[in-house]
């Protein structure tokens, strides 16, 4: 948990939950190792059984730490490196998306600063790092809009610029071939950092209030998803829905390899409402950990 990426506090969450979760079983000797430069050294050391991957962000979501678990034969959950990889890249998730059949918007990566200049594409759009997650650096171009966003000095050099997509918040989770269940995310505006991590900061309600045609495409769209990122153990899916539109108004935003684990959390949320206690779900993961993901 941990680790150095931008969602360093979000994974000290995740991974401080999960590890009273399963000390609750009395069944695991539970040991938190904080991620640094030194990890490879840590594992090394204290030897473990399995590594259940409570990094956000990159290097503990994007293949790095997974490729060092594969190095040291260490069986680690979610999903393998080329998976992992392949998902944290937002524009090549939409190539595997398209090749599947799964619908989304469309999306350019451009130069930031060219970004800052002038708009590259019709308002409304988004702006946002291309393997960034937890709506780190998002800026939203309403339509209208006087000039392009002036993106903070910290963005990376190139950037996802996104149609924006209207409607309401969805999302799924997939826990090993099944889906969970859909969730309708409430805010008063921006579905950005505080308010997925803030107390308060946005209303989940479960099971999503949506017509049952949506319901299930959420659930399917999820799992092939999750099989076309060639996924493992728990991933979630988010949506945008267009209720004017149908079926037709339903679009895939993004696939999460590793999940947010907190106590505010949509996964968790999730298994609870499939009869999953937190508990259960934390040692699925423990026991679903391999090598060769």
């Amino acid at each position: 948990m941990g680790g150095p990426s931008a969602e360093r506090e979000v994974s000290l969450s995740s991974g401080t939950s999960c590890a009273a979760a399963l000390r609750s079983l009395d069944t695991y000797e539970v040991i938190e190792v904080d991620a640094g430069r030194d990890l490879a050294a840590v594992l090394v050391a204290e030897r473990p059984d399995a590594v259940l991957n409570c990094l956000h962000g990159r290097w503990g979501e994007d293949g790095c730490v997974q490729g060092l678990l594969e190095w040291l034969g260490i069986p680690y959950s979610h999903s393998g490196v080329l998976s992992s990889a392949l998902a944290m890249d937002k524009q090549r998730t939409k190539d595997v998306y398209r090749a599947a059949g799964l619908p989304v918007v469309d999306s350019i990566i451009a130069p930031a600063d060219e970004v800052r200049r002038a708009h590259v594409m019709s308002t409304p759009y988004v702006v946002k790092p291309n393997n960034e997650g937890s709506s780190v650096g998002v800026y939203l171009v309403n339509d209208g809009a006087n000039g392009p966003p002036q993106l903070s000095a910290d963005m990376p050099d190139e950037v996802m610029v996104e149609a924006f997509a209207p409607g309401r918040e969805l999302t799924t989770t997939v826990m090993g071939t099944r889906p969970l269940g859909v969730t309708d995310i409430l805010t008063d505006g921006w579905y950005d950092y505080d308010a997925k991590y803030k107390p308060g900061g946005s209303r989940h309600v479960i099971p999503a209030d949506v017509p049952n045609e949506i319901t299930e495409l959420c659930l399917d769209y999820a799992v092939r998803a999750h099989n076309a990122l060639g996924c493992r153990g728990v991933s979630r899916t988010d949506y945008r829905w267009d209720e004017s539109k149908g079926a037709a108004g339903l679009i895939l935003l993004e696939t999460n390899t590793q999940p947010g684990m907190t106590p505010t959390s949509l996964t968790p949320e999730q298994s609870q409402a499939a009869g999953i206690s937190f508990p259960e779900l934390c040692a699925w993961m423990v026991e679903d950990a391999s090598c060769h993901r």
